[in-house]
């Protein structure tokens, strides 16, 4: 495991809010034996898998727009290279090289919106990941008998389990239009991108071309 119950929990009381944020009273799961905490084990796991998820989805919009900075800086050489082109031949392939560097930046910022998206429901992940959680702390403490676990609804954390799943699979399916987007904008720079390495070496591997 990469992180303890403690740590976890702190983490999601932010991360969280109110929304599918009931939870079962640490008092109660303070009283659970050695055995029952380690039937804990796997829930736990999952929360911290939830909250790597957040952390590399934040991680890629940070990196999209590093290279959405860099790509509306080639743009803007690419201009100035062709407004210094001693010919013909250089003021095609600056042409090029700032069509493909505008279809870049079209791509990266259909890309960000799309990275953007699934940061959101990554989040909302981690908050079904936390109900989940809860749920097993709950059941392990009315499996192991503790007392005052009998005055907590079994059907309320179920609930909210299955409600915040729900809304995840409903975030899910509105991504499509965002992922088509990213698709196509992908595919225009594509195109773009082969033009000016097909100019520029006839390769792949040209200078003016960069991979994201």
């Amino acid at each position: 495991m990469k992180r303890t119950v403690l740590p976890l929990l702190l983490l999601l009381a932010a991360a969280c809010g109110p929304r599918y944020g009931m939870r079962v009273p640490d008092t109660l799961v303070s009283k659970l034996p050695y055995e029952s905490r380690i039937e804990l084990l796997e829930s736990e796991n999952d929360l911290a898998l939830a909250i790597d998820k957040v952390d590399e989805a934040h991680n890629e919009i940070l990196r999209a727009r590093d290279a959405l900075r860099r790509a509306k800086a080639r743009e803007q050489a690419a201009g100035q290279e062709e407004n210094r082109a001693p010919d013909a031949a250089s003021r095609e392939v600056a042409k090029l090289a700032i069509e493909e560097a505008r279809a870049r930046v079209e791509h990266l910022r259909a890309r960000q919106r799309l990275n953007v998206a699934l940061r959101d429901v990554e989040q909302l992940s981690l908050r079904c990941a936390f109900a989940r959680f809860e749920q097993a702390r709950l059941q392990a403490a009315r499996k192991a008998k503790v007392e005052g676990s009998e005055k907590l609804d079994p059907g309320k954390y179920e609930e909210q389990v299955s409600k915040c799943e729900a809304a995840v699979k409903e975030e899910r399916a509105a991504l499509a239009a965002d992922t088509a987007q990213e698709k196509t904008t992908r595919e225009a720079w594509e195109v773009k991108k082969a033009a000016l390495a097909k100019k520029t070496f006839d390769a792949r591997a040209s200078p003016y071309v960069e991979n994201l």
